[in-house]
């Protein structure tokens, strides 16, 4: 592995890079929080917005760029969450746990993903994004979060596999297939 890496293009927050002929998109920092927010009543929080790059209304965990404001390119993961809970579904967390770290598309770009779960969650604002975005937020019960999230896809929105994820670690571990399931 080499560290050679040619700039194709620099944009003002992502570049075209080439590192030993592979060619890839990198972020001026790489961060991205994802949360995993249930609520008291055992509902998932999810956001709904319309995504220019695959041109189509998505629904997505909660999420954002990490130091991706003017002032603020130094914040820490954990602020970032925070400011992120509460700017889009309205939330705020008691506590914030790092869960995973994940690459989101290895072969196209240097984003990481970054999970945590959201405890003690308490209504903060309204919600909805910054004056760029215009997100719908939706609080999905456990119960039924299957079958809406096949009734989105089926009416044309793009489901984020994220949320996947999110579901797979908020079952309780004897329900894990893998060594922290088995008897």
């Amino acid at each position: 592995m080499t560290d050679e890496s040619e700039y194709r293009y620099r944009g003002r927050y992502l570049s075209l890079i080439e590192r030993d002929g592979w060619e890839f998109a990198s972020r001026d920092n790489p961060l991205v929080v994802v949360l995993i927010a249930w609520t008291a009543t055992d509902e998932l929080l999810l956001v709904e917005q319309y995504r220019k790059p695959v041109d189509r209304v998505t629904i997505e965990l909660p999420a954002g760029l990490v130091g991706d404001l003017h002032g603020h390119q130094h914040e820490s993961l954990i602020d970032a969450a925070h400011r992120e809970l509460i700017e889009e579904t309205g939330y705020s967390a008691g506590r914030l746990d790092e869960v995973m770290r994940c690459p989101t598309s290895a072969g196209l770009t240097d984003e990481t993903a970054v999970f945590l779960n959201a405890y003690d969650l308490t209504k903060a604002g309204q919600g909805g994004g910054d004056e760029s975005e215009n997100i719908t937020v939706h609080a999905i019960g456990r119960e039924r979060i299957d079958a809406w999230l096949w009734q989105q896809y089926r009416q044309g929105k793009a489901i984020d596999p994220k949320i996947y994820s999110a579901l797979y670690w908020g079952l309780d571990r004897a329900q894990r297939p893998g060594p922290d399931g088995l008897t």
